[in-house]
């Protein structure tokens, strides 16, 4: 065979493998899949190494790195393709990060957690709000609010929980204490207890429905098919609180809540009781800018709050409303508007977009 006709035969065969094209296009959703040597140089490299294109006939492909080195060829020094791809060890640098913020007693500044990944603090800070959805700092405090939480609901002294949960100072948690347990700590402890709810179970389109308030606001309206589970679910929220059930003034309440929630366009003028994370707030206040008859999606919100790669923790944040429809996340979608991840089913997501939009278009057709 010539050595024309054997070097036309490889880059043949170079050009007819589909990972040729992963390799043009640097595609790193293809590293660890495979790997590509370069005759030329004596190198294998990932698909998306970015030195300078090979040539189709120097290139042959491998189905691991142990394989590419038996066939004589040595790591690139650029990719480094026996190594963990570079998305991977960042992330393995964060959770190293992630467990060193959870473990310490005392704060820690960027400083010292970007030293400690080997990265420099512009870099960390990047890398880990890419990697978790938020920044060191909320990450720590997120961090605090949920171990501060499990210590008061195991009966832990108030004082001791707050110190325990890393809060160095006690009036500076005082001060945002209703945002972060939506209560005192010493009723938070208690698990509500001498907090007087008052709450009725009724019907509307969607089904049954349960209005529940407190003395800042309502503070749930829960919809499904079963009465008794709407209002398990209640308790279990408030263990050790009071339940008052509907009495002729509250009614008047229900009746405003079942109104709003038939015809959300209405509005509802009735102060809320909302809890929650400051991440969650912030998810839910981006939910309730989006008008009535409109509808965007999870990376959208996402991106609103600042937060573009935590689309992942605005579903959870979604999921995690007690308030139907007050708060909207029905008017959250999928990229493309597939409906997903209702808490109270996809079907009722439906017939409150659909009702939404038919107020829309009967609107449209009034200004017509």
């Amino acid at each position: 065979m010539t050595a024309t006709k054997a070097k036309s035969q490889r880059t043949a065969a170079t050009l007819s493998d589909p990972r040729w094209a992963a390799v043009l296009a640097r595609d790193a959703s293809a590293d660890g899949t495979f790997c590509y040597s370069v005759e030329t140089t004596g190198v294998y490299c990932r698909p998306s190494c970015g030195s300078r294109q090979a040539k189709p006939e120097n290139v042959r492909f491998h189905g691991t790195c142990e394989e590419a080195e038996r066939a004589g060829f040595r790591p690139c020094k650029r990719c480094k393709p026996d190594q963990l791809p570079l998305g991977q060890r960042h992330a393995a640098k964060i959770a190293e990060a992630c467990r060193l913020l959870e473990a310490s007693e005392s704060s820690m500044s960027l400083e010292e957690l970007a030293e400690k990944a080997g990265m420099s603090a512009y870099h960390f800070h990047r890398t880990f709000k890419h990697v978790t959805g938020l920044t060191p700092r909320m990450y720590a405090a997120a961090h605090r609010e949920g171990k501060l939480r499990n210590l008061l609901e195991s009966g832990q002294e108030v004082t001791q929980a707050i110190y325990e949960a890393g809060y160095q100072s006690g009036s500076r948690f005082y001060e945002n204490s209703d945002r972060i347990l939506g209560m005192s700590p010493t009723r938070y402890r208690s698990g509500g207890e001498g907090l007087e709810i008052h709450f009725a179970v009724g019907q509307c389109a969607l089904g049954a429905i349960l209005v529940a308030q407190s003395e800042r606001g309502i503070c749930a309206i829960l919809i499904g098919d079963d009465p008794d589970t709407l209002v398990r679910d209640l308790q279990g929220r408030f263990p050790k609180a009071t339940f008052v059930g509907g009495d002729a003034e509250f009614e008047k309440t229900v009746a405003l809540v079942v109104g709003f929630v038939e015809a959300p366009r209405l509005g509802l003028n009735l102060p809320l009781d909302i809890r929650g994370t400051a991440f969650q707030q912030r998810v839910w206040q981006a939910l309730c800018d989006i008008p009535p008859g409109q509808t965007v999606t999870y990376t959208e919100i996402a991106r609103r709050i600042g937060m573009p790669s935590a689309v992942r923790a605005v579903a959870a944040a979604c999921a995690a409303n007690a308030l139907a429809v007050a708060i909207p996340c029905h008017r959250v979608v999928r990229i493309g508007g597939g409906l997903s991840g209702y808490r109270w089913g996809v079907d009722r997501k439906r017939s409150l977009l659909e009702i939404e939009a038919d107020l829309q278009e009967k609107m449209d057709n009034r200004k017509a």
